[in-house]
């Protein structure tokens, strides 16, 4: 992916919400692209079926009324907040998201649909070159972001997370990991739009890392028939955790960004016995591109 015409950032909350549209408009800058924000507001009547038995009619319509109201404070906050970045950033035009097709780029649209978020995001998501999300990490456990992994498993598309504070200046310094699968590989192919233009590129890879497949030498001769210059370095486990040692590894680089492969193992056993998608998700401080 060396071209980037659409990004998609949905905006369920306030939560880390700033750094999120920092980066998204410095993407959308940098490449050109048009930025569609995208708020999902929660339907009142949708808990009506997960109320369950034991509920008299009162006490389901206070339900109803206390998620609408819910709903309404966070499309009214994420709301404001873009107001106020698109009017510190006035260099990026606002257009409808119907629009942007017959415009010059870059360019933002805000959009607010009424559905179920985890079926709404995806289905954008997999019209988009990426979908950037802020950070997950508001106050409860980061790998359990609806947003995040409705995006990862049900797109089909690379996502981007965002770190928790605004971030300064472009991406400059490029880390892949590697260990031979096809969520890294798909990593790897959504990196390139930022590796063609990065001023440094490292392929990390670990032993206890590897699976089956092409090593980082590989990954090199690939890396240089697309015009990018790349070099490969090895990294310890650190405490014998390889997300850890992997995000040494990409602060010894003083990487801005980080590509890898998401839940080589599934899901359900990282959550159980931890993982180095699940330590990342948790620990990284900057800015991480995931595909599976």
């Amino acid at each position: 992916m060396k071209e980037v015409r659409k990004i998609l950032l949905p905006m369920p909350s306030i939560s880390n919400g700033e750094a999120a549209l920092t980066r998204g408009y410095n993407f959308a800058r940098r490449f050109g692209a048009h930025l569609a924000i995208l708020h999902v507001r929660t339907d009142g009547r949708d808990i009506a079926p997960l109320a369950g038995e034991g509920l008299s009619g009162a006490m389901v319509e206070e339900l109803m009324r206390s998620a609408e109201h819910e709903s309404s404070r966070h499309a009214h906050d994420v709301h404001k907040l873009f107001e106020r970045f698109a009017a510190a950033n006035p260099d990026v035009p606002l257009v409808s998201r119907h629009a942007a097709n017959g415009l010059p780029f870059p360019s933002v649209s805000f959009t607010v649909l009424r559905g179920v978020e985890s079926e709404i995001i995806p289905a954008h998501a997999r019209l988009s070159d990426f979908t950037l999300v802020p950070h997950p990490d508001s106050g409860r456990e980061v790998s359990s972001s609806e947003t995040l992994h409705a995006v990862l498993f049900d797109s089909g598309r690379p996502v981007v997370m965002a770190p928790r504070t605004p971030p300064v200046g472009l991406i400059k310094r490029v880390c892949i990991a590697w260990n031979g699968t096809a969520e890294s590989s798909a990593a790897l192919h959504g990196a390139l739009a930022w590796a063609a233009e990065a001023e440094a590129v490292r392929v990390l890879h670990c032993e206890d890392y590897q699976r089956r497949g092409p090593g980082a030498r590989d990954v090199l001769d690939y890396l240089a028939l697309h015009g990018i210059e790349a070099d490969s370095v090895e990294f310890p486990p650190v405490d014998r955790d390889v997300g850890k040692g992997l995000l040494a590894a990409c602060s010894d680089f003083k990487a801005d960004l980080l590509a890898m492969g998401a839940y080589s193992h599934s899901r359900l056993r990282q959550l159980i016995l931890g993982g180095v998608t699940r330590y990342v998700l948790e620990h990284a401080d900057l800015t991480v591109l995931m595909s599976r």
